[in-house]
């Protein structure tokens, strides 16, 4: 069977996209999807997405890690997948759509930068040594020295499989200040089980703890991940960030096809 895909990128961050709205796509075939992702005998990409029909909302997203599993929200997914649906005429300039963690409101810019709203941000625990919160993903946040030589893979697996988090794991980001308003962070991301050029979720959770630790008062924050440039916007109502915006370029890479 011949499996037509696309793909795309936001900040390095890459997918596997497929038009599912048919249903033909085997879901449950965790060693294929992980076959599609792989750099070396597939596709290659940081994940695979399937944008789905829904009932209530222009579109389903189903997301994928590379290792073939189902998993949480993915914030540069959600901003590909709306550039996806916008060049699929799915949708115009703006969207809403399901997601594994809820609803998401989205708009696509004539330059190719995607707002994606995230989930509201109540439960934000912090410790000396790092912040920890749930952007739809788990994030662990933690400041380093030297980010440009740090040993990611190595901090971020021994964290992430470590004692602090169980078998479920989390994401981990290292953060260095550049200035008030902007941060430079490199990501650990679970089910990639290495170092990404980008996590959306990921640089949500760094705006956030950044600003719920006095690290900066701004509202709107300015990350530069490995991949490129993301920013953050939101509003602190008590203890709670809401009308969370990622904002980033969404590009289309390539189109294809490959035997299933």
């Amino acid at each position: 069977m011949q499996l037509e895909f696309y793909k795309y990128q936001g900040t390095g961050n890459d997918f596997v996209m497929i038009d599912n709205r048919s249903g033909f796509f085997p879901k449950e075939n965790v060693q294929l999807v992980a076959r599609l992702c792989d750099r070396r005998f597939g596709i290659g990409a940081d994940g695979l997405i399937l944008l789905e029909n829904d009932t209530e909302t222009d579109f389903k997203m189903v997301y994928y890690n590379s290792d073939g599993n189902q998993s949480s929200m993915c914030g540069n997914g959600g901003r590909c997948l709306a550039a996806f649906a916008k060049d699929l005429n799915v949708i115009k300039d703006s969207c809403t759509f399901i997601a594994t963690d809820g609803l998401h409101h989205a708009s696509v810019a004539s330059d190719g930068i995607v707002s994606l709203q995230m989930i509201d941000v109540a439960n934000i625990k912090k410790e000396k040594e790092y912040t920890f919160m749930n952007t739809g993903s788990p994030h662990h946040v933690q400041m380093v020295e030297d980010l440009e030589h740090y040993n990611v893979k190595e901090n971020g697996a021994a964290l992430r499989y470590g004692p602090l988090y169980g078998a479920a794991g989390s994401n981990i980001n290292f953060v260095k200040k550049i200035n008030e308003d902007t941060f430079s962070l490199r990501t650990y991301e679970r089910g990639v089980e290495d170092e990404t050029l980008a996590c959306g979720t990921g640089a949500t959770a760094v705006a956030i703890a950044m600003n719920a630790t006095g690290q900066t008062n701004a509202s709107s924050v300015n990350l530069n991940v490995e991949g490129g440039k993301l920013a953050v916007s939101f509003e602190k109502m008590g203890e709670v960030f809401t009308n969370v915006f990622l904002i980033g370029p969404a590009k289309f890479v390539f189109k294809g096809q490959i035997e299933i």
